[in-house]
């Protein structure tokens, strides 16, 4: 629709030939209709390859560790719980942020969908902590119920009976996450809050990787966590970002202006792409020195054996 002279986003699927033609000449006929975008070159068209291509790595990304976990069983000790509550934050404000800054109805979709697979792998967390707290518990009560037994029979030959300590439980602490962008030229009030929804975002995307970086670097190991999880997402990240670059500034738009009214979210990309490379890093270094762990041992087993 047209504002003040300005060009802005149609509703989700309702562009006709008509406005193609008056507000977006040599613009594609299918991204105008159902994307809501005017692509009239090869570099919009690129943008928008890369934006779809951004939202499915997202998309998928959590699968693998949906998978790792099912296989494992130790999600709770492998993921950090405040990376997983930081990036169900950091999701919840780009989708309260994507709200108020008027963006396409398939941003909003594919941020409620972040939404439901983050609540998916805190459930996840949720259950295998409960559940090996269970078999702990059930341990510690086989091993007092022996000691029990022990004691009893013991004391019957005047013997001290013999007590065991309770075990302590060990416990531990994940746009993708794609975020919206924002073509208006002016801030309104609106736009503000959403402006600044969108930078507490960022920041929670930030802030999310340092309690899972301490998690791995604690442990020296990242077994339980799959790293096609976050591969997609650097694949998402920078796919995301690249889109976001490559866009054309609208006609009363300088590349300035642009930049500015989308930096928090290319912060927010490329800033969590950069933490996701170093633990990306400590994938590396962790499995290299189990590797060379196993190689150690399996060389000194026939010695111990002969």
């Amino acid at each position: 629709m047209l504002t003040d002279g300005v060009l802005t986003r149609s509703s989700f699927g309702s562009a006709t030939q008509g406005n193609l033609t008056s507000l977006c000449p040599n613009g594609t006929k299918w991204v105008w209709e159902g994307l809501g975008e005017c692509a009239q070159d090869a570099r919009d068209m690129a943008s928008i390859y890369l934006g779809l291509l951004s939202i499915l790595c997202f998309m998928v990304s959590s699968l693998p560790q949906y998978y790792s976990s099912c296989k494992t069983g130790n999600m709770d000790s492998a993921l950090s719980i405040w990376f997983l509550l930081l990036w169900l934050g950091g999701d919840t404000c780009n989708l309260v942020g994507s709200f108020l800054a008027d963006q396409l109805p398939l941003q909003t979709y594919t941020a409620v969908y972040y939404i439901i697979a983050d609540l998916l792998m805190l459930a996840m967390y949720i259950y295998y902590k409960m559940r090996n707290r269970m078999v702990e518990s059930r341990r510690v009560l086989h091993v007092v119920g022996v000691a029990c037994v022990l004691g009893v029979t013991t004391s019957l030959v005047h013997l001290p009976g013999l007590c065991t300590e309770q075990e302590v439980i060990p416990s531990a602490f994940r746009s993708r996450a794609l975020l919206s962008t924002s073509d208006i030229k002016t801030f309104t009030p609106k736009e503000i809050i959403g402006f600044t929804i969108g930078s507490l975002s960022s920041l929670l995307y930030l802030s999310s990787r340092l309690p899972q970086m301490y998690t791995n670097f604690k442990r020296k190991s990242t077994e339980g966590v799959s790293y096609f999880l976050f591969a997609l997402i650097i694949l998402g990240n920078t796919t995301y970002g690249l889109s976001v670059l490559l866009k054309n500034p609208e006609v009363d738009q300088g590349e300035r202006s642009y930049m500015v009214h989308h930096l928090p979210w290319l912060i927010g990309s490329l800033g969590t792409l950069s933490l996701d490379l170093i633990i990306s890093i400590q994938f590396i270094i962790y499995r290299k020195a189990k590797i060379e762990l196993n190689v150690n041992h399996g060389e000194t087993t026939p010695l111990i054996g002969s």
